[in-house]
């Protein structure tokens, strides 16, 4: 069994790392989504309410965790190039929705993170009832929280509509290089073509 060498001309996918990271934070963030809505919306039993809202922390400080993963992955290791067939102003277009998206994903946790740490409620954050979270030293010693913290849901709240619609966006785009453009970009951060390139590249 021997292992076809591959070039930087033949690289036109993301990694597994890259592709796995992307889908579990992609996942984390549409379940924080929906919880969030379901907070905001559905009138429910204090004691459910309690436990959602600690839920809701526990998976943002994750994705706030994996999403400094991917970005030290990602600023280590070259995206695959887009075809040379896309216009130059779609590709800046691409660029900077991906920029929005990253920056998104780290500023709502860490907008999340300060809400809490400045709650004038003063409820401990413990992930998944397991593990003890610290508030953020300066906000959590201020004297007038309450203001603060309006801001800070507010900013929260309407930065988490902001990536709602992004990634909406961006699920068009992806459906449009699927079924109208018929291309390889939509199969850039697909798992199972992953998983068929690698068998590929094993070969008798």
């Amino acid at each position: 069994m021997t292992m076809v060498p591959m070039n930087s001309a033949q690289v036109s996918r993301y990694g597994m790392v890259a592709i796995t990271l992307h889908w579990v934070i992609a996942i984390g963030i549409l379940m924080l989504i929906g919880m969030g809505l379901i907070m905001d919306h559905v009138s429910l039993d204090p004691m459910c309410v309690f436990q959602l809202y600690q839920l809701h922390k526990s998976i943002g400080i994750t994705v706030l965790m994996l999403v400094c993963l991917r970005v030290g992955w990602r600023l280590t290791h070259a995206a695959p190039p887009l075809p040379d067939s896309m216009p130059v102003r779609e590709r800046q277009m691409a660029h900077l929705a991906h920029l929005a998206l990253y920056g998104l994903q780290v500023i709502l946790p860490l907008s999340g993170w300060a809400m809490v740490s400045v709650s004038v409620l003063g409820i401990p954050t413990v992930l998944f009832g397991t593990v003890p979270w610290p508030d953020l030293p300066v906000l959590a010693t201020l004297q007038n929280k309450g203001p603060v913290e309006a801001v800070l849901k507010g900013f929260h709240h309407w930065a988490a509509w902001t990536l709602a619609v992004l990634i909406i966006l961006h699920v068009a785009a992806v459906l449009r290089h699927v079924f109208i453009l018929r291309d390889s970009v939509s199969g850039r951060m697909l798992p199972w073509l992953a998983s068929a390139s690698r068998h590929k590249r094993w070969k008798n």
